[in-house]
């Protein structure tokens, strides 16, 4: 099971990054200085580009936020930051305030910030090499399956999937591998099949490899995939600037989920992510959106818990404060 890192350790790594910045919406030349600045931790991926998209249309200095993203690997890694003070919110998956949760420290989720698709094309997908025969999920049993994080919604979601099809679970032989290096390792037989996003989906299957289920959908459809976290003490002590941060992370995923609003997430993710043009321009976007689903986090937990990747559930009454 993966842990929470030590909290020095993190701390100091968020503030070596903080010339790291997101986008060109600086505080210095929204107001002069008068937005309140806080700083955000986020993965650096596509769908973060609602983040950057919100800073840069001036929505967050629209509610008197300067904001500075730092890039994180997940949100584990950016708790011990949290608890440190060092930023103020992060965006992550939600295993990680699941394990703060369970050693009480005082992490809460306020928001959602992005969920897969209930139906029609999804985020991810595991997808088999040609050369493995795999071609449903119940035959990934005893089989080497890729995920980039060991112990999170990759790895649960698919043995469910796996066992929903009649397969064992218990058997599948998972691997932790970055998703640019899926293609690489399923190519050279190191791993069987790999669990990944697009544009990585749409490559494996156009070079022949095999699609063989979005475990998402096949599990909790319209699954909450990223959340946004802060600490209990902040939601105390500085409720201001909690609901600042909520009003205009509610409005920036309304935004981005605007089709009108399409063309400026994807210059987002130009200008913040080094990915061909073409692939920002056609890569799979989640649905974005603020309100927590509480059922869809408490049934990732439960199946948690069923697959060993958690000894206990977290309290949920303590751990959502949806704002």
């Amino acid at each position: 099971m993966k842990k929470v890192m030590t909290l020095g350790l993190v701390a100091a790594v968020a503030i070596a990054l903080t010339g790291c910045t997101d986008s060109d919406a600086t505080p210095s030349d929204q107001s002069d200085g008068e937005l309140r600045q806080v700083r955000v931790a986020a993965l650096p991926i596509t769908e973060t580009a609602a983040l950057w998209g919100g800073i840069k249309a001036g929505i967050f200095a629209k509610h008197g936020l300067g904001v500075e993203v730092l890039p994180a690997q997940g949100g584990a890694q950016a708790i011990p930051a949290l608890i440190n003070g060092d930023i103020e919110f992060a965006i992550g998956q939600p295993f990680g305030p699941f394990r703060a949760d369970l050693q009480d420290l005082g992490v809460v989720v306020i928001g959602n910030y992005a969920s897969s698709y209930a139906e029609g094309d999804d985020i991810n997908a595991v997808v088999a090499s040609a050369k493995s025969g795999i071609t449903r999920p119940a035959e990934l049993a005893g089989r080497r399956v890729a995920v980039n994080s060991l112990g999170a919604a990759g790895d649960v979601t698919i043995m469910a999937a796996v066992e929903k099809d009649g397969g064992d679970p218990s058997t599948i032989k998972f691997v932790e591998v970055a998703f640019p290096d899926a293609p690489a390792q399923l190519e050279a037989g190191n791993i069987d099949a790999a669990w990944v996003p697009e544009p990585f989906v749409t490559q494996l299957r156009g070079r022949g490899d095999t699609f063989v289920v979005a475990p998402y959908q096949a599990v909790v459809p319209g699954l909450t995939t990223l959340t946004a976290i802060t600490t209990k003490q902040r939601t105390e002590s500085d409720k201001e600037l909690v609901a600042a941060f909520s009003s205009a992370m509610k409005e920036t995923l309304q935004w981005a989920q605007d089709p009108d609003n399409e063309a400026d997430v994807r210059q987002a993710i130009k200008e913040n992510l080094q990915l061909p043009e073409a692939v920002a321009d056609s890569v799979k976007l989640p649905a974005f959106g603020w309100e927590l689903d509480r059922a869809s986090l408490e049934t990732l937990a439960t199946l948690a818990g069923k697959y060993g990747v958690l000894d206990r559930q977290p309290n949920f009454d303590r751990l959502i404060q949806q704002q």
